[in-house]
């Protein structure tokens, strides 16, 4: 009996680990201007301005790569290298993360959680350097405020880190995420709420946002992430704003897919599976920059001094979650 083509279905189109691994931190690249772009646009509307277009991020890109590189007298090679070392670190971090997988890629277990902290850490550091280099008042004055404060919330990572794998017995952001879809009752308990909490705070810093800077801020004295950049230009302006971009996008993806919602992720490497796991994460990141908006736009900016005792608060969280799971609540 002859069997029709029709009757017979067609395999699946399936990618290697290698492709879905490079393909993890294309979707981190290319994405990450579009979602800034998406929450400056919203919290432009929701202050009754017009505001930028979505995909203006990718425009004003566009517009620094095409630009010459005009750079102070007597910088250091630090000067031109640190934006692209910077961009080259943040993209690392994809690589030790649940982007658009469930399941760990060849390279996933490079690092833990920790790790991915320290690229994000000396992303910054680079950058202050460079910022250092030039002279410039204002950049001289974000790059010391930059690190003066670092050093306050890398204590709240590390003890997020550390309450990550008292929970789950590693900070491997791949056994976390399989933890938390083990059940609802994994999210909800005390130990893993007041962890999330405290890394909500600080991607709030990290990403310029409260308590001191909008992410457009113009303002020289109150700028801290923008401000570290001011004496570059051309397409060493736009490496740094790219940076910033994926950095945020990076923050927001171990919040939404190891911490909080690790779900539409793919679970196998089928074609069809991984595209739609593409869009879900995009869409988680615009509704965190939803939430982050939304907050941005609710609360004053408090006083320059006031940032440590906001940052103390999410310190505050992480030892109280580590407590908390001793007593029972995790």
């Amino acid at each position: 009996m002859r069997v029709c083509p029709e009757w017979v279905d067609a395999a699946p189109m399936m990618l290697s680990p290698w492709a879905v691994q490079i393909l993890q931190v294309l979707t981190v690249l290319v994405f990450s201007p579009g979602v800034s772009g998406f929450a400056a646009w919203l919290e432009a509307r929701l202050q009754g301005r017009r505001g930028p277009r979505i995909l203006q991020p990718y425009y004003t890109l566009a517009k620094f790569f095409s630009k010459e590189i005009v750079a102070p007298e007597g910088v250091g090679p630090m000067f031109f290298l640190a934006p692209v070392m910077s961009l080259a670190l943040v993209l690392t971090v994809p690589m030790l993360i649940p982007v658009l997988t469930s399941y760990a890629l060849p390279l996933g277990y490079m690092g833990d959680i920790l790790g991915g902290g320290i690229l994000l850490a000396a992303s910054s550091f680079l950058i202050a350097t460079a910022a250092g280099e030039t002279g410039n008042g204002y950049a001289q004055l974000a790059a010391s405020r930059s690190k003066t404060f670092a050093a306050i919330t890398e204590p709240v990572v590390l003890m997020v880190v550390f309450t990550v794998a008292l929970i789950t017995t590693t900070d491997l952001p791949y056994v976390l995420g399989a933890t938390v879809r083990s059940g609802p009752d994994q999210i909800v308990r005390p130990a893993h709420l007041l962890a999330s909490g405290a890394l909500f705070m600080v991607i709030l810093f990290e990403t310029a946002r409260i308590p001191v800077e909008t992410h457009s801020g113009t303002i020289e004295l109150g700028m801290i992430e923008e401000g570290r950049g001011f004496e570059h230009s051309g397409p060493l302006q736009a490496l740094l704003m790219w940076s910033s971009a994926v950095k945020q996008f990076v923050f927001y993806t171990i919040f939404c897919n190891v911490f909080v919602a690790p779900w539409g992720m793919a679970s196998t490497g089928e074609v069809t599976a991984v595209v739609p796991a593409i869009f879900a994460i995009v869409g988680k990141g615009c509704l965190v920059g939803v939430v982050v908006a939304v907050l941005d736009n609710m609360f004053a900016k408090l006083r320059l001094y006031k940032i440590s005792e906001f940052v103390s608060a999410a310190f505050l969280f992480a030892v109280l979650a580590v407590v908390t799971l001793f007593l029972g609540g995790g």
